[in-house]
């Protein structure tokens, strides 16, 4: 064979192979390293089962914007620790996602306790941090850089309702029960002033220590002052405890309110735990399946959502934590795609300036990186019966008495005999 003929069959053979490279799909991802979001999330310990949740509402949002093509043209992937609700593991952890696995993106824990250890790490490296349902952790820091994703925006913001709708029906005495940690100490103190302020008299005002089992105690001294509203600050075992305590030993014919800012029952293997021993309690939420909440997208989320919730065992309903873990995604795909930009300081102006849509409405960011309009709504379980799951994906099981705006049904009193 001579020089030609070679000549011709290598033009041919790799006429061929472009041929039938164009038949190839086209690459999924356009060229650079995927974009990397990390973060810590309770896995195990007393925020695990909520943590489990979240997490997947994450992992949901991850697979939609990658089915669409990803960030800037690239993969979007999660690096994730389990915190172990531990406060003391979080710093460690933050250090080595940036440190060794270079993120280019922070989202913090789940919750105020685990969260505030990395303020002053994410402060003073300039870095945004998009927060998950944490509270005032940013009052003493003061970082311009920091997002919280929940429905709150301070203390009162939290209480308000609970106690407009104790003054409402007459109530003169409070009494206060919380633990004596961050998050649930932040929030008794402004309902403390709030009630104060509104001519409320603390006739008993006890903290605990974190993870207690017994209040039964507790309970008894709190009965015997006779309140007109109890206002409890409590992490989810504490709550599941305070509640068995109270269907026990009952909380006296005084009491119109009972509940407020009980973490945990919001979570749907507690609710169904508890059942009707839930009755009568008026708690905060951040969204239940009442029509004034029914925002565009959540439906469908929810549906998704409980087809893997249901495979991974994790919390059926994902009513509390994962559409705002969806909407924290929602969030960062809104500010990369607009300013076409992983830098931090273009994305937090851009998060600081802008509205957002989002599966849980439309979220705006106003002082200390706090939602500019709270929307923490105050339900009252009614009606529930003993090991059912699904009636909690009915309406009226889980009523709204505050915002006005929201509001869906009356508020049931004394406690009770609500409860009953």
């Amino acid at each position: 064979m001579n020089q030609r003929q070679s000549c011709t069959l290598a033009r041919r053979a790799f006429l061929a192979l472009a041929a039938c490279a164009a038949t190839l799909p086209a690459p999924t991802w356009a060229q650079g390293a995927p974009i990397k979001i990390g973060l810590s999330m309770s896995q195990t310990g007393p925020l695990g089962g909520g943590g489990k949740a979240a997490l997947l509402g994450l992992q949901i949002w991850r697979d939609d914007v990658n089915a669409k093509g990803g960030l800037l043209g690239r993969k979007v992937e999660l690096v994730v620790y389990d915190d172990q609700s531990n406060p003391a593991t979080t710093p460690g952890i933050y250090t080595k996602l940036l440190d060794v696995d270079k993120v280019d993106l922070l989202i913090a824990p789940y919750g105020t306790n685990p969260t505030a250890p990395i303020m002053p790490l994410v402060k003073q490296r300039g870095l945004l941090l998009m927060g998950n349902f944490s509270f005032e952790v940013n009052e003493r820091v003061q970082h311009d850089m920091w997002f919280n994703n929940a429905p709150w925006n301070d203390a009162v913001s939290w209480s308000q309702g609970f106690i407009e709708m104790g003054k409402k029906r007459g109530a003169k005495t409070i009494a206060f029960l919380a633990a004596d940690a961050e998050f649930s100490q932040n929030l008794a103190t402004g309902a403390r002033n709030l009630a104060k302020h509104q001519g409320l008299n603390a006739v008993y005002d006890q903290k605990y220590p974190p993870n207690t089992a017994d209040f039964s105690s507790m309970i008894r001294a709190l009965k015997a002052t006779k309140p007109d509203i109890v206002f409890v600050a409590s992490y989810p075992g504490e709550s599941v405890a305070i509640v068995r305590a109270v269907n026990e030993i009952g909380i006296g014919d005084s009491v119109k309110l009972f509940g407020g800012g009980m973490v945990g029952l919001q979570f749907a293997p507690i609710m169904e735990s508890l059942g009707s021993q839930l009755n009568g309690i008026v708690n905060y939420n951040a969204w239940v399946p009442e029509k004034s909440m029914m925002y565009p997208g959540i439906a469908d989320f929810l549906k998704r959502y409980a087809e893997r919730a249901k495979a991974e065992k994790v919390d059926p309903l994902g009513y509390y934590l994962p559409p705002f873990n969806y909407a924290a995604g929602q969030m960062i795909e809104q500010a990369v795609t607009a300013t076409k930009s992983l830098d931090h300081k273009t994305l937090a102006a851009y998060l600081r300036s802008n509205e957002h849509k989002t599966i849980v409405g439309p979220i705006k960011y106003g002082r200390n990186g706090e939602w500019a309009n709270a929307r923490v709504v105050m339900a009252q379980f009614n009606g529930i019966k003993d090991k059912d799951i699904e009636q909690f994906r009915q309406p009226g099981k889980q009523v709204i008495l505050y915002p006005e705006a929201m509001k869906t049904g009356e508020l049931k009193f004394p406690f009770e005999k609500a409860r009953k």
